[in-house]
């Protein structure tokens, strides 16, 4: 008898699991360097708009917005921005959804003067 009341919650448990989104994650720069103009390829995995907002550079006290000029699932291409000054920056993206949240990405990339 007790098992028609346990598989409601069963199954409250599997959809909740399978309702979470996926997230993002960076791996690799290409190059790991550059200067202002240079486009920069990043590949990874769930990477669509579906999933990434923006991009930033970011220092850990700064953070520079940079456009994207291509983004699929698996990679996103952008442009080092002018603003951006030289130095070694982590890349960091802004997730979509009912909950958006900044993620610094385990990838960094050199601007040269």
């Amino acid at each position: 008898m007790k098992l028609p009341f346990a598989l409601p919650l069963f199954l409250a448990a599997g959809l909740a699991a399978f309702a979470q989104q996926t997230m993002p994650r960076m791996n690799s720069v290409d190059p790991g360097n550059g200067k202002a103009g240079d486009e920069i390829t990043v590949a990874g995995e769930n990477l669509e708009k579906a999933q990434v907002a923006k991009v930033y550079l970011t220092d850990g006290k700064n953070d520079v917005l940079v456009v994207v000029t291509e983004q699929t699932s698996t990679s996103i291409k952008f442009k080092i921005p002018a603003k951006a000054t030289a130095g070694r920056f982590a890349l960091m993206l802004l997730t979509t959804g009912k909950e958006p949240k900044l993620m610094e990405q385990p990838v960094k990339l050199t601007v040269e003067e």
